[in-house]
Order: structure tokens, then C-alpha cells, then sequence
């Protein structure tokens, strides 16, 4: 029996709002581990529409097409191991680490108390919604542990040929996750939605 191990990078990719950008509470991981990093950027302002336009001025640029109060963005790398079997190949076992990083507008210096309470309604929510976004990504991962581990390919002693099938596995997953990412932040943002409510109690609110 051969036994191949290699450690390759299966993905780089961004989840984006226009106007902001989600993710969810983190779920139990026996297996593997994610980490998960914040990072800020400074605004300012003394009332809702001030603090509003500052992060329109200062927030995340995402994607070319324009900022976002926002961004979250992930890092997964693989380090997976194939075993040849009687001519075919197998994913005998596949390790993700996966880290996620989440951009978040950060308040600098203090506000009026009423403004304060607004403030502190507005980044919760997005924070909450950044999580959503990151839960997905994890949702994504273990779909790829689902489809991919245990992977057999037939007359394939130097494991070449499972790779071409694992990259279209791959790829049907990672748009599934996309697509789910971009159907939440277009209920999200629409008339009524989350988002679009607490960018409407920020700005009318203070």
C-alpha cells in the first residue's frame, strides 16, 4: 500500500454585503478547530447619520465594488492523506485548518448616552450577522469532509486522477456556499430586512 500526504490550499474566499456582511455563533468542532480572528477599523461621529457616513468613508473596500460596514473573509488550508488500494486511489483522511477573519467598524471615543444605546443596537446586529456568515463557512468545510473523505477513484496507482474529481467536488460545493451567502444578505439588506433595520434605527434613531 502507498500512502500520499499532502498539504495544499483549498480556498481563499470572501463574504460580502454592500452595505454589511454575516456570520453565526461558532458550532462544537471534535475533529478539527477554526479560528476565528476581528479585526476594526476606527470611525467617528456624535450622532447616527455621522457614525454612518464615517464607516461609508472608512469601511472595508470588498471586492471592487465599493464598502461595506463589514467583510468577512477565510483561510482554508487541507492537509490530506491518499492511499493507494489495489490500482485505485483513496482519500484515507483529509485535516482542514481553517481560519476566518471578520472586519468590524469600531467606535472611537464616546458617544451621548442615547446615541450610545443605538450604537450598541447597530454593531450587535452586525456582529450577529457577520456570524451567520461565518457558520456557513463552516457548514461548507464539513460538506467538503462529507464529499471527499473516503473518495475512491479506479486505476489510479499514483493518485492523479482523484484530484480532477475532488477540484469539481469542490467547486460545486464552494458555489452552493456562495449562493447561500449571497440569497441571506439580499433578505437581509431588502425592504424590512435585518440589516436594512438597523441601519434605519441608527440613522433615524440618533
Amino acid at each position: 500500500m502507498k500512502v500520499f500526504v499532502g498539504v495544499g490550499l483549498a480556498g481563499r474566499r470572501t463574504c460580502f454585503l454592500l452595505a454589511c456582511v454575516l456570520m453565526t455563533p461558532a458550532a462544537a468542532r471534535a475533529e478539527w478547530q477554526v479560528v476565528e480572528n476581528v479585526k476594526t477599523y476606527a470611525i467617528t461621529g456624535q450622532s447616527g447619520p455621522e457614525l454612518y457616513a464615517s464607516i461609508g468613508e472608512r469601511g472595508p473596500q470588498v471586492g471592487g465594488l465599493g464598502r461595506a460596514i463589514a467583510h468577512t473573509s477565510f483561510k482554508l488550508t487541507w492537509r490530506r492523506k491518499y492511499e493507494e488500494r489495489d490500482g485505485a486511489c483513496v482519500l484515507a483522511s483529509a485535516l482542514p485548518k481553517l481560519t476566518i477573519t471578520y472586519t468590524l467598524p469600531k467606535l472611537a471615543g464616546k458617544l451621548p448616552a442615547n446615541i450610545e444605546a443605538h450604537w450598541q443596537t447597530f454593531i450587535a446586529g452586525v456582529r450577529k450577522h457577520e456570524l451567520v456568515h461565518g457558520d456557513f463557512i463552516k457548514e461548507m468545510v464539513s460538506a467538503i469532509e462529507a464529499a471527499t473523505v473516503g473518495l475512491t477513484v479506479a486505476d489510479d496507482p499514483q493518485c492523479r486522477k482523484i484530484k480532477s474529481e475532488m477540484t469539481k467536488r469542490l467547486g460545486e460545493i464552494s458555489r452552493a456556499q456562495r449562493q447561500k451567502s449571497r440569497d441571506f444578505d439580499r433578505a437581509e439588506l431588502s425592504d424590512g430586512g435585518n440589516v436594512h433595520q438597523l441601519i434605519l434605527n441608527l440613522v433615524n434613531g440618533g
